[in-house]
């Protein structure tokens, strides 16, 4: 429950809020920018899919079903693979298994450790606390894995040459790709990295922001923001390992021969 001091806008708030984007789309036509249509559509869909999430919440929140809660977050983490394939390449076979596994391993693997050792939520599956954290990890495992896999994709393309040179002088795949790999992984832990570097110094982050305005005292709302930072940096580093690991395999022939899917 709510501490008395939280903040929960009403019905009436929830309209006047449409008013702030009324605001921008009138700037917008008056500036002659263009958007005006695009910030009509954003408005709609941000209303009709964040109403539509809470309803939907809301039922799996009442029916506490595990079943529910491991399908839901299954199905979550289906769509992120799905997003972060189609930036990486489109044409890599089995490219959608490996981001799929590395979103759902380290999920998997921050949640179990998050549930078991931090918070030992009870029961194990409970939606207040497994869906909104989980949900924060695939979205940042999502992103770390579309950002490393690009990059690996970029270089192992671009470098033809320069890893057949090293196969030729007797390096296994892995010892000829393993610059290339340790900078994919690297860029795609950099925005977490960046993060806790200025988390509260520059700007407040959600989690944070959430706390304190549903009544939360400042420190707690501190070590829950701790939390979630710490669960980012495991979460994108596991996920950017297992997607340079798989797409690396698929470069490679069993006779260790670099081949360039088109």
């Amino acid at each position: 429950m709510a501490e008395p001091n939280a903040v929960a806008p009403d019905l009436t708030g929830v309209i006047w809020s449409v008013g702030m984007m009324a605001i921008a789309i009138g700037l917008s036509s008056w500036q002659q920018l263009g958007l005006t249509k695009t910030l009509a559509i954003a408005t709609f869909r941000t209303i009709v899919q964040l109403f539509g999430v809470g309803f939907f919440l809301s039922v799996i929140f009442a029916s506490n079903q595990p079943v529910a809660i491991i399908a839901l977050l299954l199905g979550m983490a289906t769509i992120a693979a799905v997003v972060a394939r189609g930036r990486i390449d489109k044409d890599l076979p089995q490219l959608l298994q490996w981001v799929w596994l590395a979103i759902v391993l380290s999920a998997v693997v921050t949640m179990t450790y998050v549930s078991l050792l931090v918070i030992r939520m009870e029961p194990w599956y409970s939606p207040y606390q497994l869906i909104p954290l989980t949900g924060i990890v695939l979205g940042n495992a999502m992103t770390a894995a579309s950002i490393s896999g690009e990059r690996l994709v970029s270089a192992l393309r671009n470098n033809r040459t320069e890893i057949e040179t090293h196969l030729s002088l007797g390096a296994t795949p892995t010892q000829a790709i393993a610059a290339y790999r340790q900078s994919a992984i690297k860029a795609g832990l950099i925005p977490t990295i960046n993060a806790m570097m200025i988390v509260g110094l520059v700007t407040l982050p959600g989690t944070i922001t959430g706390q304190l305005l549903g009544g939360a005292e400042p420190l707690v709302a501190a070590v829950y923001q701790i939390l979630i930072m710490f669960m980012l940096a495991l979460a994108t580093l596991i996920a950017s390992l297992v997607v340079t690991y798989g797409i690396a395999r698929q470069f490679f022939t069993p006779a260790m021969q670099l081949v360039i899917p088109s």
